[in-house]
């Protein structure tokens, strides 16, 4: 959700923080601007929709100037237009922000009363005109900008330049993040790593409430008294990584291809194989000591946790309490002291999520962050980090961030079982031995492209669709409809199989898929009698099971999907395959926008 880059240079900068905010696309936008100082012009370019828009508007009219502000923005406070496109002005300030002011609008009333005027929609004027203000009663840019900061309410970050002034950005965060790059004789700010991984691998993470005050030669930060702070420097991961499409169409096309290669890096780091066993790396908690998990995430990240919640109980026996983050952060859920919480997110940004952690932090719980950026605020501020290693996601339905995340946690069933002792030494063997293999099903999966792509293509008639599954395939589903919906904007939605009868039955006709997600498994029998209901009334069953789960189905389909017969556990991670590609190509048949769907983002650092 939006993305912020600012650079001191030694060269024009525009075209620099363009090419910058290309890196952060993958964050989700509607609109894009750059703004400069150039020998005391405080000047800026603005540009509805995609960055190449902005970069058509540079070429007719270029921006000069040493230092300058960039922005993505994904609309919350008025429609994504080139008037509430960010940079915003103020008398001699320019100011970009991710994340959302909830006292604007008292803020904005003020602030008209003493006569300054707004132009746009958004919440982010009002920071501009409330620096201004200071400057206009004799405070100093660095004064202005704290006073402002103090009388600000909700989640931002932000950067400011000021006319006049060619080496100052000011920059602050309280919740979306922020980083400093370090260069010679050049700064640098940006919402993560991989924005700045152009320019430098020297980084400083801001934390809530700071604010820093950067110059060509260094910066301050400084705390919301005042107070200065220190902030380790480290060498940033995000410039290991090169942000290509290569051969592929899309990004999600990419990521889906990547998915045996990322699923066995993140295995091979929780499990020996050679031993046949869990790592026992130090944690935060004793499993054996354990009552009880929450886990809490949003989105994809909560359906992975959801799936896990099947492997805790059943390998365990270890109770789950699984929450969608912006439920669990406000329905005060005690949290007995032998318990523990895991906390899944892509980004680790998500605002929701970090909340929920902060709550169990409040109430003296071992935390976990389960995180593909290892940098984030999630994983700094939990007592362990559980890395996904699925490398940046830059399509923004998540794929193999999902499998990876499958990965980590059944790795961490397999431990807690074994730790528990309610599996045994043999069981841990024959459990690594079958996540091991995981990759090597993947691989079979994507060979199924050529008949999914088929299918999709008649999936892509529909405007509606039902997905089905129990057990560990109920959260598959769901997982199935998110990402139908997600890019191609067909309706969907995914039911426990058994749930058919209380409701969704109803929807069911000649006009409706249904896609059932069904291994042969010690419940396929009671799914395929949810099936003959289906087929009863004349649904269109697109079946995704196993050779024998074929064999055993005498049910007519619309079509069936036939996966490589597989170990219980490994199920989700493989069977999530044909879920991703069925999305996928039916989003490319419908033409819309598969790496950056329509109002959505990749990382929500706001409620």
């Amino acid at each position: 959700m939006c993305g912020i880059v600012a650079i001191i240079g030694s060269t024009p900068v525009a075209p620099l923080i363009v090419d910058a905010l290309k890196r952060l696309e993958y964050r989700g936008y509607d609109s894009a601007g750059v703004a400069t100082i150039d020998h005391g012009r405080l000047d800026r370019r603005r540009a509805e929709g995609k960055l190449i828009n902005l970069e058509n508007r540079l070429k007719d009219e270029p921006l000069a100037g040493l230092i300058g502000i960039g922005h993505t923005r994904w609309a919350t406070h008025g429609v994504p237009n080139e008037t509430n496109a960010h940079p915003h002005f103020g008398k001699d300030v320019a100011v970009v922000h991710n994340g959302i002011i909830e006292n604007f609008a008292e803020l904005r009333d003020e602030l008209k009363a003493d006569g300054y005027d707004f132009v746009s929609q958004t919440d982010t004027e009002v920071v501009a005109h409330l620096v201004s203000r200071e400057l206009d009663r004799g405070a100093s840019p660095e004064k202005a900008a704290h006073n402002t900061l103090k009388r600000l309410q909700g989640a931002f970050a932000l950067a400011i330049i000021f006319r006049g002034d060619e080496n100052l950005i000011i920059g602050a965060r309280s919740g979306p993040p922020l980083a400093v790059g370090h260069g010679e004789g050049e700064m640098y700010l940006g919402s993560d790593a991989i924005a700045l991984s152009p320019f430098t691998s020297a980084v400083t993470y801001l934390e809530d409430g700071d604010w820093a005050v950067v110059r060509r030669d260094g910066m301050k930060i400084f705390d919301m008294d005042g107070n200065p702070v220190e902030r380790r420097m480290q060498k940033s991961i995000g410039t290991a990584f090169l942000v290509d499409k290569g051969n592929h169409r899309h990004f999600m096309e990419k990521e889906i291809h990547e998915q045996p290669e990322t699923i066995s890096h993140t295995l091979s780091h929780y499990l020996d194989f050679t031993e046949g066993r869990a790592r026992r790396e130090a944690l935060p908690f004793d499993f054996a000591k354990l009552d009880r998990i929450a886990i809490s995430a949003c989105g994809t990240a909560y359906l992975a946790g959801l799936v896990s919640k099947y492997w805790f109980e059943r390998y365990a026996r270890l109770p789950v309490d699984i929450d969608i983050a912006s439920e669990f952060r406000y329905r005060e859920m005690p949290m007995p002291k032998a318990s523990a919480a895991f906390f899944v997110s892509q980004s680790g940004e998500t605002a929701d999520t970090l909340a929920s952690l902060r709550y169990c932090r409040s109430q003296g719980i071992p935390i976990g962050a389960i995180v593909n950026v290892q940098e984030s605020t999630i994983a700094r501020e939990a007592d362990g980090i559980f890395p996904t290693l699925a490398g940046p996601e830059i399509g923004v339905a998540s794929t193999k961030a999902f499998t990876s995340q499958l990965s980590v946690l059944a790795a961490l069933a397999v431990r807690a079982g074994s730790e528990r002792g309610t599996i045994s030494a043999e069981d841990e063997k024959r459990m690594v031995r079958e996540l091991s293999e995981a990759p090597r099903y993947v691989r079979q999966a994507l060979k199924l492209e050529e008949q999914i792509e088929k299918v999709a293509r008649k999936l892509s008639q529909f405007r509606h669709v039902l997905y089905l599954g129990r057990d560990t395939s109920y959260p598959l589903a769901m997982e199935g409809a998110l990402k139908l919906k997600e890019i191609s904007y067909i309706h969907a939605e995914g039911y426990a199989a058994g749930e058919l009868k209380h409701g969704p039955i109803a929807l069911i006709d000649r006009d409706m898929p249904v896609i059932v997600i069904a291994p042969h498994d010690r419940i396929y029998d009671k799914t395929v009698s949810n099936m003959q209901e289906v087929a009863a009334r004349g649904g269109k069953i697109i079946l995704i099971t196993d050779q024998e789960g074929a064999r055993r189905s005498s049910i007519d389909t619309f079509e069936t999907i036939i996966m490589p017969d597989v170990p219980e556990i490994i199920a989700p991670i493989v069977y999530a395959l044909p879920i991703q590609m069925l999305a996928y190509f039916t989003a490319v048949f419908m033409g819309t926008d598969v790496d950056q769907p329509r109002n959505l983002a990749k990382s929500v650092t706001v409620e």
